[in-house]
C-alpha cells in the first residue's frame, strides 16, 4: 500500500482487498434493524399525536397523515427488504446511472410544468395522486457515488487535483441544481457527509480545512443574499427578540420543551400543537416529543439514535471490500448528521432549516429513502469478514 502522507486518516480496510475469499453469508443485523423500526413507530405515534387536530380541522379526518405515513412506512419496509436482500455490490455498478437520473428528476423540478412549488419551493415531482421529493434521494445517490468513487480512487485522494477535485465537482453540481430549489439543508448535510468520507478515504486534512474555509463566505452569502435565510439567522441570533412573529416557531419550540419537564405532560396532551407550534408533525417533531414525553422521551430517540450510528459504523468496518465500507459509513453519516442537524435547529442550537428528522417526522419521501438506505445496511450486514479472518478471534 502507498504510504498516506501527514494529516491523513488510514483506516483498517485501506490494506483488504477486493477478493470475496474468506467472507461468510450471515442473518441481517436485527440490532439495526429493531432500533430503525422502534424510531418508526415511534414516528407515527407522535405523527398522529401532532396532527390529529389539524388534520380533523383542515380535512375532516384526524388521521389524514398518519395513515399517509402508515402507507408511505409500508412501501419503505417493502424496499427495505428488496434492498437487504440484494448484493450491494449491485449499487457500484448502477452508481453513474443512478446519478444522470436523479440530474434530470433535479431539473425536472426546476421547470414549471413538471415541478410543484409550495411555500415558496420548487421541490416536488407529482406522480399521479402522490408526489416525491429528488432532494431526499439526492442524499443516497450522492453517497452511492461517492461510495463507489472512493473505492477505486482511493490511493489518489491525498491529491487535490487527482483525487478530491473530480468528486466535489459532481458534488457541487447536484448541490447547485438543490440550491435553485432553494433548499439550503440538504446542501449542508450533503457537504458534512462528503467532507466525513472523504476524510474517512484519507483526504488530507489540509485539504479539507481549506475547502471548509472557502465554504464560508459562499454560505454567508447565500444567507444574506436572500431576504428569508437572512430573517432566519437574525431569528437564530436572537430568538427572542420578536416571538410573535420571526421568532414564533422556535420560541414556540422552546416552551415545548420547556412545559415537557423530565417526564412530559402525556402522550396525546401537548398543546403546543395545537395551532402554536407550526410544523410539529414534521420538521419539529422532536419538540412535541420533549413536550409529551418529556426528557426522558427526548434522550430516548437521541440515544436511539446514537446507538443506530455505532451500530452502523460496526457494520461498515465488518464489510468484506472497500465499496461496502464507504457505502456504509456514507447512509450511517447521512442519517446520523441529519438527526443531528435536526435535533440542533429544533433546540435553536442552528438556524431553522426545513430537514426531518429521519423515521420520525412526516414525510413520503424522507422516510423512504431513508429505509432503503437501511436496507442497504443490513445487505452489507450480511456479508462480513469470517470471523477471525483478520487479527484473531473475535475481530471481525
Amino acid at each position: 500500500m502507498a504510504h498516506r502522507s501527514a494529516g491523513t486518516l488510514a483506516l483498517p480496510w485501506s490494506q483488504t482487498t477486493s477478493q470475496r475469499s474468506g467472507t461468510q453469508r450471515v442473518a441481517v443485523d436485527r440490532t439495526l434493524l429493531a432500533v430503525t423500526m422502534i424510531l418508526a413507530l415511534v414516528g407515527l405515534v407522535m405523527v398522529f399525536s401532532a396532527s390529529a387536530i389539524v388534520a380533523g380541522n383542515r380535512f375532516q379526518d384526524p388521521g389524514f397523515y398518519l395513515k399517509r405515513q402508515v402507507a408511505w412506512l409500508a412501501i419503505g419496509v417493502l424496499l427495505m427488504y428488496l434492498a437487504s436482500r440484494i448484493d450491494y455490490t449491485f449499487w457500484k455498478k448502477l452508481s453513474m446511472p443512478i446519478l444522470a437520473c436523479i440530474l434530470v428528476l433535479l431539473v425536472m423540478v426546476l421547470v414549471p410544468s413538471f415541478g410543484l412549488s409550495a411555500k415558496g419551493a420548487r421541490r416536488w415531482l407529482p406522480l399521479g395522486p402522490i408526489s416525491v421529493q429528488p432532494a431526499e434521494m439526492v442524499k443516497l445517490v450522492a453517497v452511492m457515488y461517492l461510495a463507489a468513487y472512493l473505492s477505486k480512487k482511493a490511493e489518489r485522494i491525498t491529491s487535490f487535483r487527482d483525487g478530491l477535485l473530480p468528486a466535489l465537482i459532481v458534488i457541487g453540481l447536484l448541490s447547485g441544481l438543490v440550491l435553485l430549489e432553494p433548499d439550503l439543508g440538504t446542501v449542508v448535510v450533503l457537504g458534512l457527509v462528503t467532507v466525513g468520507m472523504c476524510f474517512l478515504a484519507g483526504a488530507r486534512l489540509s485539504h479539507l480545512i481549506g475547502l471548509g474555509l472557502c465554504a464560508i463566505p459562499v454560505v454567508l452569502a447565500l444567507v444574506l443574499g436572500s431576504s428569508y435565510r437572512r430573517q432566519r439567522l437574525m431569528t437564530f441570533l436572537a430568538p427572542w427578540k420578536d416571538p410573535s412573529d420571526s421568532g414564533f416557531q422556535i420560541t414556540q419550540s422552546f416552551l415545548a420543551f420547556g412545559s415537557g419537564g423530565p417526564f412530559g405532560v402525556g402522550l396525546g396532551e401537548g398543546k403546543q400543537k395545537l395551532y402554536f407550534l407550526p410544523e410539529a408533525h414534521t420538521d419539529f417533531v422532536l419538540a412535541l416529543v420533549g413536550e409529551e414525553l418529556g426528557l426522558i422521551g427526548t434522550a430516548t430517540v437521541i440515544l436511539l439514535f446514537a446507538f443506530f450510528v455505532w451500530r452502523g459504523v460496526q457494520i461498515a468496518a465488518r464489510a468484506r471490500v472497500p465499496f461496502g465500507h464507504y457505502l456504509g459509513l456514507g447512509i450511517t453519516l447521512l442519517i446520523g448528521v441529519q438527526a443531528l442537524v435536526n435535533a440542533a435547529v429544533v433546540t435553536g442550537l442552528l438556524p431553522t432549516k426545513g430537514l426531518t428528522l429521519p423515521f420520525v417526522s412526516y414525510g413520503g419521501s424522507s422516510l423512504v429513502v431513508s429505509l432503503v438506505g437501511v436496507g442497504i445496511l443490513l445487505s452489507i450486514s450480511r456479508d462480513r469478514h469470517a470471523g477471525g479472518s483478520r487479527g484473531g478471534p473475535g475481530h471481525g
